[in-house]
């Protein structure tokens, strides 16, 4: 759907750069590793209690046989082998050299010793009749008269339950895994979306829209922050709108009893003259100028009022900003003329942009002015109009006394004049009614050097929160 701002920038596209999605993968990575802590904590658990029950088995066996002759030992190894139904024990009966005495385990194994220590076998005991050789769990001991018996139990089947349990953490793990992401994901989409209606507010109050407030009823952290702000765009309303009334009020009070000064000037100057008093003429002429000026502050002070005071948008429309240019250089070129001024205007076709074109003419006519105003005759007056990636950019630039670095802020500040033009007419007021119709129009001016002189850029696209 279309932003019923069109200079609203567009939401930023790293959407991993959020707090939430950041905490969600914070805890995916922590669950990841808690899951792999905890699987080989249980595997390894499950393991020794299962290796030490079977070697307790074959611990007995190794007792049992402990109390059998030496002489009988093998047929008593072979009867255990012809009566055992499930074929789980494996038994094994050498000579000290290693040659094989009895049992179905033919070799015996290099890794086993003869201190009565299980030790888990993975296929490498060799036992006749089974192929391949299955994992089984295997002690020694040597005996009195020197032979070694080994004592062996396939423990397959116990691996493999030990696989399922560890396959069944793994899939319950990622089903709880799943499960915990799909929740965090719902519960940053809430958030998010909180945000964003955050968001939207505050670039309607960065737009000037003091009336606006912040969304809330979530009853958490950002509601209780959304209060506290709401609470303090309350007061700074109120002192706003005391400040602005008070001073637009002494503005408007104080211009009809000057307008009355300037009538009554006016009757003395005939007075005067009938009297054919210089002095007192050359007098009421100063004082006339004097209040002229203080009359054209006032109106000024009161026209930047209006236009801080305008609805955003309300009147905004498409505008052709190459007619707008065009308009503005052509009323002020005879002008230029007048004086010996070079004029220059170079005007690239771009595209249409949204705003109010009274406000945009006045404050091209006003940057006009002033660059006509203090460039020097046989100076020169360039105003341009260029396409750029980002949108339009108007720029004008004259040959005149330039701005300073450091006076480039301040000079957008009401009444400030630099020392540079305070011999020539004006008020110090024409900048901030330029500055006051970007502020509507959310544009941003910059000053650069034009060597000689000032140059005047203005570029015709938001940089809210962009």
């Amino acid at each position: 759907m279309k932003s019923p701002f069109p200079n609203e920038p567009a939401e930023p596209q790293r959407r991993w750069t959020t707090m939430t999605s950041r905490l969600l993968f914070i805890y995916t990575v922590t669950f990841l590793l808690s899951m792999m802590l905890l699987l080989v904590f249980v595997e390894h658990v499950v393991t020794r209690q299962m290796e030490h029950e079977v070697d307790v088995v074959m611990d007995w066996q190794l007792i049992y046989f402990d109390s059998t002759p030496d002489n009988v030992l093998a047929d008593a190894i072979r009867n255990r082998l012809e009566n055992e139904r499930m074929h789980a024990n494996y038994y094994g009966l050498f000579t000290r050299d290693g040659r094989h005495i009895a049992g179905d385990v033919m070799v015996f194994p290099s890794q086993l010793t003869v201190d009565r220590l299980g030790v888990t076998l993975a296929h490498t005991l060799s036992i006749t009749g089974t192929q391949p050789a299955p994992v089984v769990r295997a002690m020694a001991e040597r005996r009195k008269n020197g032979d070694i018996l080994l004592v062996s139990r396939d423990v397959t089947n116990i691996f493999r339950i030990r696989k399922a349990i560890t396959n069944a953490f793994v899939m319950g793990g990622m089903f709880c895994l799943a499960a915990g992401i799909a929740v965090g994901l719902a519960m940053s989409v809430r958030q998010m979306r909180r945000v964003r209606a955050i968001r939207r507010v505050t670039l309607r109050i960065s737009q000037g829209g003091l009336n606006q407030r912040l969304p809330t009823g979530g009853g958490d952290e950002i509601d209780m922050l959304s209060h506290l702000v709401n609470h303090m765009l309350d007061e700074v309303e109120r002192l706003i709108a005391e400040v602005k009334g008070a001073c637009d009020s002494i503005a408007h009070d104080l211009r009809t009893p000057l307008a009355h000064v300037i009538v009554l000037l006016g009757s003395m100057v005939q007075r005067a003259e009938l009297l054919n008093d210089r002095p007192m003429l050359d007098l009421i002429a100063r004082a006339r100028s004097d209040t002229d000026r203080l009359l054209e502050r006032f109106r000024a002070i009161l026209r930047i009022s209006e236009i801080g005071a305008l609805k955003r948008r309300d009147g905004f429309a498409d505008i052709q900003l190459e007619t707008l240019v065009r308009e503005v250089g052509e009323l002020y070129e005879p002008l230029a003329e007048s004086r010996s001024i070079q004029f220059v205007m170079r005007i690239e076709p771009t595209p249409d942009i949204r705003g109010d074109r009274n406000l945009l003419f006045e404050a091209l006519s006003n940057l006009m002015d002033n660059a006509i105003k203090f460039t020097p005759g046989g100076g020169t007056v360039k105003m341009e109009l260029r396409k750029t990636p980002a949108g339009p950019q108007v720029s004008i630039a004259d040959t005149g006394p330039g701005i300073p670095a450091a006076e480039r802020e301040v000079v957008l500040q009401r009444f400030y004049r630099s020392e540079r033009t305070q011999h020539l007419p004006g008020s110090g007021i024409g900048l901030s009614i330029v500055s006051a119709v970007l502020r509507v129009h959310d544009y941003t001016m910059r000053m650069a050097s034009a060597e000689p002189g000032v140059r005047v850029i203005i570029d015709c696209w938001s940089r809210t929160l962009g």
